[in-house]
């Protein structure tokens, strides 16, 4: 064990306060690329990047919402 492994932010409920903080910052940050690339797919001349921005946004809330970081 080393030295700093008593520290505050180690401790189990800080720790699951952060996975469940990133979590909600990802569904939330995925939804609102998701309703820009919409945005952006209307016109024409962004439909390319509106694709891909809405893409990633999916990909982001999906990760937000199911993915699990190994310890």
């Amino acid at each position: 064990m080393t030295a700093h492994a008593n520290v505050w932010y180690r401790k189990p409920a800080i720790r699951t306060i952060e996975d469940v903080l990133g979590h909600i910052a990802a569904v939330i940050i995925g939804f609102v690329m998701m309703v820009v690339g919409l945005g952006l797919g209307v016109t024409m001349i962004m439909l390319p990047v509106g694709i891909v921005i809405g893409l990633l946004g999916v990909g982001l809330l999906v990760a937000g919402l199911f993915a699990r970081v190994p310890d």
